[in-house]
């Protein structure tokens, strides 16, 4: 009997224990499934769009996507698509419309072109006209003429005296073979008077080598007495620019006593920059002209260009020589040179009329009738205003020389909607699409302008003769180019219009952005075109 009771508590102990285990199992389970969705919810409120986000940036990811809302975004081309691979096509613009956006024609034309350069320079000493002053013996300097720098010398000028036991020693040889040479002239040995001649020879030549003036040579031979001192003297004309001289100082021949240099010539060293030294050629002229002298002007050419670009300004050295005879031009002087290479005959068009779009360079002819062509052109260089055009132009041929902007850009929209077709009359004359009419097709919008958001379509299809035109598929396209500019894709929104009685079809259709939008309608019946409308509105 005990056992029982004993069993039956412990059936019950298990049965609660196990209960037990089942609900926290329950509630933890729960807990994850909470915790699953809110999760969920965080994510997806992650990746929708805010509420305050422009309507365009929620356009949908692609285009099954958003055939499935009624409308067809598709983004023509990449925000980061390269402009310059951008397609342009021909047009045809009213001439009221040219004057109201600004319009300017230009010709294409034959001119006479001088290349200029403005650049900064320098005054440099002419390399060619400096000397430095050494001597070919050792000594101790005495007494020094010549003591500060920039200090003007004349050639035959004394510069110092010298005590140079080396050339005392020189000078007695040399007295002592004149001598010799004097005693032995008559003697009857053979040999002797010459072998005596030989020394005197050799004992002048090794005087002259160290450059002894002929002035020492000279009271050599008429006192008969060696010099102590030697005085030195100048062996050419201009500045001391470099002084290493001093009263009772040791030198030696590998000492440099003074740096002369003559300021006339000079050299000046024009900065130019790297992408215009190509223009540049040896015996160009060139003209310098310098803040401290208005009105002065010093004619020169150019006599070096600088194998090298100076890699913290890229600019490119290029040395003139300029007479200096009134010493104006001092070294350091900062200068303005201006450079002139004539080009000759060229084909040129004016600056204004090239649009340069990164990889190419473009230029919009106009013909007669308001038709705009864009034209690819190879370019040389840029001279005063005026590209000269290397191909793809002729001359007297007339070109778009403002506002080309403006024109590359309806350029591109009719290169995008993939034909051209003649803009209607009036087109791009307003905003609104009420009665736009191409031949017998009329589109209109409700509201009027239409504005962002759901629209209502209208077109009114009819014969020449007014007859009205049912059965047929009319589809409206507004289409809004890229603008990598502002990171915007190209945006295409597409409507196919319900048949209605009396020739009129209507739809409706859903624009996502304001702007200016290129509006395409065609109403098409067994495969052939009816009547075809282009215009452009812009969107509030």
């Amino acid at each position: 009997m005990t056992q029982t009771n004993t069993d039956g508590r412990s059936a019950t102990k298990l049965h609660l224990l196990l209960a037990l285990a089942l609900g926290l199992n329950a509630v933890l389970a729960g807990l994850l499934i909470v915790r699953w969705q809110a999760g969920r919810h965080s994510v997806s409120r992650r990746n929708s769009p805010p509420a305050s986000m422009p309507a365009r940036m929620n356009m949908p990811q692609s285009a099954s996507a958003a055939a499935a809302a009624g409308n067809l975004l598709a983004p023509a081309r990449s925000p980061a698509s390269d402009l310059s691979a951008t397609p342009f096509a021909p047009m045809r613009i009213s001439a009221q419309r040219l004057q109201r956006i600004g319009v300017t024609i230009g010709r294409v034309g034959w001119r006479d072109l001088v290349e200029r350069i403005r650049a900064p320079g320098n005054v440099s000493v002419d390399e060619r006209k400096q000397s430095v002053i050494q001597l070919r013996f050792s000594g101790w300097v005495r007494k020094t003429f010549v003591n500060r720098r920039y200090q003007y010398v004349r050639r035959g000028q004394p510069l110092l005296t010298i005590y140079s036991p080396q050339l005392l020693a020189t000078e007695r040889e040399y007295l002592l073979a004149q001598k010799n040479a004097g005693a032995l002239a008559a003697s009857p040995v053979a040999g002797v008077a010459s072998g005596a001649r030989a020394l005197l020879s050799a004992a002048r030549e090794r005087l002259r080598l160290w450059q002894v003036p002929e002035a020492e040579l000279a009271r050599l031979n008429r006192t008969q007495q060696a010099g102590q001192y030697l005085t030195l003297f100048s062996p050419v004309s201009g500045y001391i620019v470099r002084r290493k001289v001093l009263p009772n100082q040791y030198v030696r021949p590998s000492t440099r006593l003074y740096s002369v240099a003559a300021l006339n010539p000079v050299w000046v060293y024009a900065q130019v920059f790297q992408n215009q030294i190509g223009m540049l050629r040896r015996g160009d002229p060139a003209v310098v002209t310098v803040d401290a002298y208005p009105g002065r002007r010093w004619p020169g050419r150019i006599n070096a260009i600088w194998p090298r670009v100076d890699p913290a300004t890229r600019t490119v050295k290029v040395r003139l020589a300029l007479s200096n005879p009134h010493l104006r031009l001092l070294p350091g002087m900062f200068v303005n040179v201006s450079l002139r290479r004539p080009l000759g005959r060229q084909l040129a068009v004016p600056a204004s009329a090239i649009l340069q779009t990164g990889r190419r360079a473009l230029a919009f002819l106009y013909r007669p009738g308001g038709q705009i062509v864009p034209r690819a052109v190879s370019l040389g260089p840029q001279v005063h205003g005026y590209f000269v055009i290397r191909r793809g132009l002729r001359a007297n041929q007339r070109v778009v020389t403002s506002a080309n902007f403006l024109i590359a850009s309806e350029s591109q929209l009719q290169a995008a909607l993939g034909s051209f077709a003649p803009p209607p009359p009036g087109a791009g004359q307003g905003t609104e699409l009420a009665a736009a009419a191409a031949d017998h097709l009329q589109l209109s919008t409700r509201p009027s302008p239409p504005r962002v958001g759901v629209n209502q379509i209208r077109v009114q299809l009819t014969t020449p003769q007014g007859t009205a035109v049912a059965g047929a598929r009319v589809q409206v396209t507004f289409f809004m180019a890229a603008m990598p500019a502002m990171g915007m894709a190209a945006m295409r929104v597409s409507t196919v219009l319900s048949r209605g009685p009396g020739g009129v079809y209507t739809g409706s259709l859903r624009l996502p952005t304001p702007g200016i939008w290129q509006v395409t309608a065609v109403a098409s019946q067994d495969g052939h075109t009816l009547a075809e409308l282009q215009t452009q509105v812009t969107t509030g």
